[in-house]
């Protein structure tokens, strides 16, 4: 067990520092381009503050794997129940943000002739700030949850079982049910944005068709990238959510087995790697990201 929790430790030692790199190039580079010009575009305020979330959220998971994984002294119930509510909160934002982000491109880029859509196009902007309000509601009941459960395992390993047994397994369930909804309501409005997507590209392709155009304009390709950084989003997401629910149903187990841990250590696959994937993504960002590339392999040329 030693040596699979130091290599799973490792890896995800490695994630942490891609993912903060990640994340800290997306915010110093809309950084830079804010106090440059002045003022930001909506989707990059939405990007950088998801990478800023995203940094809170790695710092968090990496505390918490090494904090409870080598069971270091000073990590009680106080401070053990302050990073659960730490991660409750830089998840929220994480996947409500990225979730926001999806649908913005979705709007932004799609075109349909319903009365409907067209009022949500024009109010891009106010549908985000709406969506993020009003999934306030889901992080309060969250925490609340949350602060339960933790006081029942906290009453149950000091001995005092003043929990009722049905209690106690109604406060589990609805656990376990609380991070599933968490991560499954953003995932399926992802998923419907996706599938909009598609549908918006493939009338687009059957009218450049028609009209003889080809398919090689601007439009299909900026369907064929936002297409790309969705789908790369809900499969990363699919992950953490099976890794979510099943290190919940395992840690009423054996706190630290081989499920538990192989999972958890996948977890911050999802932060890290998307982000990467966003800057791809992003044409300000990936012209940033490989200009940084070439100059550093200039200078390291220079050293030689």
């Amino acid at each position: 067990m030693t040596l699979q929790m130091n290599i799973l430790s490792i890896l995800v030692m490695i994630q942490f520092v891609l993912g903060n790199f990640a994340n800290g190039f997306i915010a110093l580079v809309n950084g830079i381009d804010w106090v440059k010009r002045q003022k930001l575009s909506c989707a990059d305020r939405i990007l950088t503050a998801l990478a800023v979330s995203r940094i809170g959220f790695l710092w968090v998971i990496v505390f918490n794997w090494y904090a409870s994984g080598f069971n270091l002294a000073f990590y009680g119930p106080e401070i053990r129940h302050a990073v659960h509510i730490a991660w409750v909160v830089s998840n929220h934002f994480s996947l409500w943000l990225a979730t926001s982000l999806s649908i913005f491109y979705f709007l932004k880029i799609t075109n349909f002739s319903s009365l409907l859509f067209l009022h949500l196009k024009w109010r891009a902007k106010k549908v985000v700030v709406t969506i993020m309000w009003g999934t306030l509601v889901f992080l309060v009941c969250h925490i609340a949850v949350l602060s339960i459960h933790d006081k029942m395992q906290t009453d149950e390993q000091e001995g005092n079982r003043t929990w009722e047994t049905s209690l106690g397994d109604s406060v589990k369930l609805s656990n376990v049910i609380i991070n599933a909804l968490v991560n499954f309501i953003p995932f399926t409005m992802s998923l419907t944005a996706f599938l909009l997507l598609i549908s918006s590209l493939w009338k687009h392709l059957k009218k450049m068709h028609l009209s003889g155009r080809g398919f090689q304009d601007p439009s299909t390709k900026v369907h064929i990238r936002a297409m790309q950084t969705v789908i790369s989003f809900l499969l990363l997401l699919a992950i953490y959510f099976l890794a979510q629910v099943t290190s919940v149903w395992n840690s009423n187990t054996v706190q630290h087995n081989s499920v538990y841990l192989l999972c958890k250590s996948l977890a911050i696959l999802y932060p890290s790697g998307h982000s990467f994937i966003l800057i791809w993504g992003n044409k300000k960002l990936r012209q940033a990201f490989l200009s940084y590339l070439w100059q550093l392999r200039c200078r390291l040329k220079e050293r030689k």
